[in-house]
């Protein structure tokens, strides 16, 4: 249980802090409006994520009532969307790119609802969500819905940690990306990693 629970952990940490739209958005507000303005995106987007995992901890809970074989064919999808993403992400450029150039000041408030509509209305993010929560299901004892929100909370929980740092630090950290031009490849194949990784242990 602690084995598959700190490997989720490392999961979710790489995944966080690979650039991706959330990041970077996160990244670019904290630089034009500031810390509060990063923070209040952060707590939108993380709220979002509950809606999500409120979506697929049922939905998947009720797959498993129904029929287990269905739901060994959900993680068959998942593991082969993982290699999906996998090879999306090898093909993606490497380098690391943002721009505060047009970027609106907005309030706290009016930053937290664009996070939470950016989380809540991407469809990928619940399908990502189907695909990578249930191969860390960590319980036989457990209902597969707390579990669901188990991993849920440590996600966020994981994810509020980085994406607060990069508020907090956001100057800092787009000196550092663009002084650094490596960081953008090794946390490409870092990604690439986990997913195949996951796959793999789905598959064999």
């Amino acid at each position: 249980m602690i084995e598959i629970l700190l490997s989720f952990v490392f999961a979710s940490s790489v995944l966080a802090i690979s650039p991706g739209p959330d990041n970077i958005f996160v990244l670019t507000q904290s630089i034009v409006n500031g810390k509060k303005q990063g923070f209040a995106t952060v707590f939108g987007l993380m709220t979002g994520c509950i809606i999500h995992t409120s979506l697929v901890a049922f939905g998947v809970s009720a797959i498993i009532k129904n029929n287990e074989n269905i739901f060994l064919l959900l993680k068959v999808f998942g593991a082969s969307y993982l290699l999906y993403l996998a090879y999306k992400v090898y093909q993606s450029d490497a380098e690391i790119s943002f721009s505060t150039d047009n970027v609106q000041k907005k309030s706290e408030i009016q930053l937290f609802k664009t996070g939470f509509l950016m989380n809540v209305l991407n469809p990928k993010v619940t399908i990502f969500f189907l695909a990578f929560f249930p191969q860390f299901l960590f319980s036989k004892d457990l209902s597969v819905v707390l579990q669901f929100y188990i991993l849920g909370f440590i996600f966020i929980l994981v994810s509020f940690v980085i994406f607060g740092s990069i508020a907090f630090l956001g100057g800092k950290i787009s000196t550092y990306i663009q002084q650094n031009k490596q960081i953008g490849l090794v946390l490409k194949w870092a990604q690439i990693f986990v997913f195949v990784g996951i796959a793999l242990l789905i598959f064999l």
